[in-house]
């Protein structure tokens, strides 16, 4: 039987283990990218484990998160990161250059490459045919020191694209309807590959939206063949050299097909808050909007860009709408400038905006109370935008600036103006000037801290048996947006006790103080979800800086793949009720015991939860492998490494 895309890029680089879906494989990283809000956690370990330099073919440092600099932290954490960079052999990225994956993908993705990412929305370069993960910082560091990255061998489900998108229906608007068959839920384990006479369609960059958005599917990756279209784009970005052709075997198996035709796609918007509340655009037609926002990882490329600027030239903004433009990249940026499309953008009263990651994670662009903002962001769970009661609608480039002219919910196709077309560059313009290399092996490098930055809390290693409190019980799709707050408060990610004021602060501000009560007693900590714990973002901290309030253990009914990592990676227990009623009986409050925890969990036994407080026992289930036991009972990666290498 043949291979699979994703399969044959697995091969390459297996370093463990067999390619049999549901079991833990290791793989070799080639690549590595982190970004200022997990990346200065991601070398503090780094710097940790004592390793001189990187051990990968390429890592990269971006700074496009935090780039507006509310106080000294995040200039500090800038410095910071610029020095280890030049010490450790990574290209680091200047605040301007550009958002990580829209550079990735245009600098630096490699067709048959593996990619680790300290951020969830790094299948952005499967776009270019890559196979690219998301990840905690810890991994991501360890896969840097040349260590391998462990995951579960996914299932590949093929999603058979036919036909052609119609005018005014867009990537975006597929990747919608593919969130609206499969949703957020239950794709844990499993990596997407698209296949078909339908993909030779479209190019690079709509590829990367739609393997961007994979993430919210909860997915481990997503990845097009690398093919003539993919040979193209490198060639314009000067990289020509680095393509080759990978395409799935004609007798290459998966675990499901799923077929879609792009012609019978309309435009479509996810409605608030999450994105797979998804809705025709039509059915929504009408409704106010406050505010409009074109940018992100997500839709933010030159075609984008160029083609929002078609459909501005001449028009004027609503008044009553407030509209925004990122664009993704310094390289898009300056070719709008050369070509005059943002000459349009400018004189149609939008504002322009740096070319960051900036409202998709809350740093600035607020909508107002109770607003509506549409935006071509990837996510839309409630508080994100920054304001807590904002309805925030997801969609297209092309729905996003028809909402921003007529003030109002609207299909594009209504527009009443022809589609403009925008072809794909022969050349992009590539200047790399603000990608500074490293400093020369053997250079002395001094790297620069400042007062926000300490050193990565350890965890202690896991007690025999563990008494605490149920400190938290929340419901279904608890994101990691819900644990740790971002906008404003990512400023602190350097500062883990600061930063731990604010775990779970939207759901109830009251959690650290109790946390660290229960901890100063020698009592555990117990938070207890729903379905789909842990979705959204891959941010490390919303394990660490509950780990260093004294949690010992999450008990859900789901738990998702990147958090169920970083939960591991720090030495708290990741559990599921293994039945879920169970769940309903539990209470915020309720003392409980978990006897004999250690040996149950080296033993791979079923965990006994002793609710005291309702004289009831709940049987539970720790989905890990022995390798990630053996993490877990050491207290975390770091001490597991630190005991390894002393032993």
């Amino acid at each position: 039987m043949g291979l699979n895309v994703v399969e044959k890029i697995l091969t390459d680089h297996l370093l463990a283990g067999s390619l049999v879906p549901g079991q833990e494989i290791a793989v070799r990283i080639d690549q590595t990218l982190t970004q200022d809000a997990t990346g200065t956690m991601a070398y503090l370990q780094f710097e940790a484990m004592g390793i001189p330099r990187i051990r990968t073919e390429l890592s990269a440092s971006y700074v496009d998160h935090n780039t507006l600099q509310d106080g000294f932290e995040n200039a500090d954490d800038h410095r910071y990161l610029q020095s280890v960079a030049r010490k450790h052999g990574i290209l680091y990225s200047r605040a301007g250059n550009g958002i990580c994956h829209q550079v990735h993908l245009e600098r630096f993705a490699v067709p048959g490459k593996t990619l680790l990412g300290s951020d969830s929305h790094t299948p952005n370069t499967g776009g270019a045919g890559a196979l690219a993960i998301g990840a905690g910082g810890l991994d991501v560091a360890v896969a840097m020191g040349g260590g391998p990255f462990f995951l579960t061998c996914p299932r590949v489900y093929r999603v058979n694209l036919r036909g052609g998108l119609r005018p005014w229906v867009t990537a975006k608007d597929l990747i919608l309807k593919l969130l609206s068959i499969l949703t957020t839920k239950g794709n844990v384990g499993v990596v997407i590959e698209y296949g078909g006479p339908g993909v030779e369609t479209l190019s690079v960059p709509e590829r990367a939206t739609v393997t961007n958005m994979g993430a919210e599917l909860g997915v481990t990756s997503s990845v097009f063949p690398s093919d003539e279209r993919t040979r193209q784009f490198l060639r314009a970005q000067r990289r020509e050299e680095v393509w080759r052709e990978i395409k799935a075997d004609p007798d290459a198996a998966y675990a499901r097909v799923i077929e879609i035709d792009l012609g019978d796609i309309e435009p479509m918007l996810a409605c608030p808050h999450s994105p797979d509340n998804v809705r025709p655009v039509r059915e929504m037609a009408g409704l106010k909007v406050q505010q409009a926002l074109v940018g992100s990882c997500t839709n933010s490329s030159y075609a984008d860009n160029l083609r929002v600027a078609r459909i501005l030239a001449g028009r004027r903004v609503h008044p009553d709408v407030s509209f925004g433009v990122a664009p993704g990249s310094r390289q898009v940026l300056l070719m709008m400038a050369r070509d005059g499309a943002l000459a349009d953008v400018v004189a149609s009263g939008a504002r322009l905006l740096e070319t960051t990651c900036g409202f998709c994670i809350g740093a600035g662009q607020s909508p107002p109370t109770g607003g509506v903002s549409l935006r071509s962001t990837n996510r839309n769970f409630e508080g994100r935008s920054g304001t807590k009661d904002a309805m925030v609608y997801l969609a297209s480039p092309e729905t996003v600036v028809a909402a921003a002219l007529t003030g109002e919910i609207t299909d594009p196709r209504d527009l009443g103006i022809e589609y403009p077309p925008v072809d794909m560059p022969d050349e992009y313009l590539v200047d790399d000037c603000m990608i500074l290399p490293p400093a020369p092996e053997g250079e002395e490098v001094v790297i620069v801290r400042g007062p926000n930055i300490g050193d990565p809390p350890r965890n202690a290693a896991l007690p025999d048996s563990l008494v605490g409190e149920v400190t938290l019980k929340v419901g279904d799709k608890i994101t990691t947006d819900h644990i740790m707050p971002a906008g404003s408060r990512l400023k602190y990610r350097s500062n883990v006790p600061k930063y731990a004021q604010f775990v779970f602060e939207n759901i109830d501000g009251t959690f650290p103080a109790r946390c660290l009560a229960n901890k100063e007693k020698g009592r555990a900590n117990i938070v207890v979800g729903g379905l789909s714990y842990g979705q959204g973002s891959s941010r490390e901290h919303a394990a660490l800086c509950p780990m260093y309030l004294g949690v010992k253990v999450v008990v859900a009914k789901s738990l998702e793949r990147i958090h169920t990592a970083n939960l591991i990676n720090f030495g708290i227990v990741p559990l599921t009720f293994r039945n879920e009623t169970d769940y309903d009986r539990i209470t915020q409050g309720d003392e409980v015991v978990l006897p004999d925890l250690k040996a149950r969990l080296r033993a791979g036994d079923p965990v006994v939860l002793e609710n005291r407080s309702r004289r009831e026992v709940y049987s539970l289930e720790a989905s890990v492998t022995e390798r990630q036991r053996e993490i877990v009972v050491a207290g975390g990666m770091l001490n597991h490494v630190r005991d390894s290498l002393s032993g």
